[in-house]
């Protein structure tokens, strides 16, 4: 089996704030290697449930946080972008799992620098009028190229965002949630220990669980800003509407959506110069 990690950075072991995930921070070099310690952990875990294959997808901010010389050497690494894809990329069909390592939950969640995609600027987001973040859309759009997401580690409100969408997906909590920018830690071998039982675990059920159908069938993404400048250029863009102000709404198959949102946040990084976080 073929084996995806999208691996995102806020919910990493150990790491509760901006200086320990944001490039130029205090803490950024020490949060780079336990976002790879994390990854290697799920890596050890799918390779021992029988993965012939796995890609990590390097899925956070400027997506060069991976230490490459120091990942698990039988994975393949995605670095870089822009990708088409975003935190996604390169996922497809002939993958039978996809783990999720470092998820966060999303904006307006109490969770560990919870947010959805752009720090504030995104006030939130529904799939056929479903509130989503990172982890809904990832497992939707993962769904509907007809691979399961099988395991997620972050937080205890990642984890549990995650269990509300697919009760089947096999959970690690890293550390538990005390504010959004405090939390409870677990020790970093032991919730390494639990991300590696916990991507065996994925893998193994992946095998004996139906994946979900591929799919073109069309949905609704309806996104929320914090400024109505950008929802106003966005509706310049075909087939996007506006349910108000400050929300544009689009419709179509949920790969593309996924591939869309990557344009709507260019757009809007170009236009607000946010800082996330703040």
């Amino acid at each position: 089996m073929q084996v995806y990690i999208s691996a995102d950075m806020e919910g990493v072991t150990g790491l509760v704030g901006a200086q320990d995930v944001q490039a130029g921070g205090r803490d950024y070099p020490h949060g780079r290697v336990m976002m790879t310690e994390d990854v290697n952990a799920a890596v050890r875990g799918a390779l021992a449930a029988g993965a012939t294959r796995v890609l990590v997808n390097d899925a956070h901010s400027t997506m060069r946080n991976l230490l490459a010389d120091q990942t698990h050497p039988e994975a393949e690494l995605v670095r870089g972008k822009p990708k088409r894809m975003g935190m996604l990329e390169g996922l497809d069909g002939d993958f039978g799992a996809v783990l999720c390592v470092g998820y966060h939950s999303r904006a307006g969640a109490l969770g560990v620098l919870s947010h959805s995609y752009m720090g504030h600027e995104i006030e939130d987001m529904w799939l056929d009028d479903r509130p989503m973040g990172e982890i809904g859309f990832a497992h939707a759009t993962a769904a509907a190229l007809g691979v399961p997401v099988v395991m997620l580690s972050g937080d205890d409100a990642a984890c549990d965002e995650m269990t509300a969408w697919d009760a089947r997906v096999v959970t690690a909590p890293v550390k538990y949630a005390t504010d959004r920018f405090s939390a409870r830690l677990r020790p970093a071998a032991e919730a390494r220990k639990a991300i590696e039982e916990a991507a065996a675990e994925g893998v193994r059920r992946a095998d004996s669980r139906s994946r979900p159908p591929r799919t073109e069938a069309a949905a609704t993404l309806a996104v929320r800003w914090q400024s109505a400048t950008v929802a106003s250029q966005l509706e310049a863009i075909p087939g996007v509407g506006l349910r108000d102000s400050r929300t544009v709404e689009v419709a179509g198959a949920v790969p593309q959506l996924y591939r869309l949102f990557g344009v709507f946040m260019r757009v809007a990084t170009a236009l607000t110069d946010q800082q996330p976080y703040c």
